[in-house]
């Protein structure tokens, strides 16, 4: 039997609807601001957020801190 519309995703004891995105919640660590998941027809996908590498010795995490810069 299949369903008559888009699937839900289950990631750890939360669903989310199709085309929803969230950030993980990953014990112990809490919220993983940096990777963003979303559901597409019942399958979760996840990404970490992609960043530039950074051209200088000592880069600091100033106003993103998932990704390093020059100051």
């Amino acid at each position: 039997m299949q369903a008559d519309g888009p699937r839900a995703c289950r990631f750890g004891r939360r669903w989310y609807l199709n085309n929803e995105s969230w950030h993980p919640y990953v014990p112990p660590f809490g919220e993983m601001k940096c990777i963003l998941c979303w559901c597409v027809s019942g399958e979760t996908h996840c990404q970490r957020q992609e960043c530039p590498p950074a051209a200088c010795a000592s880069p600091a995490r100033r106003d993103n801190p998932c990704c390093a810069k020059c100051r």
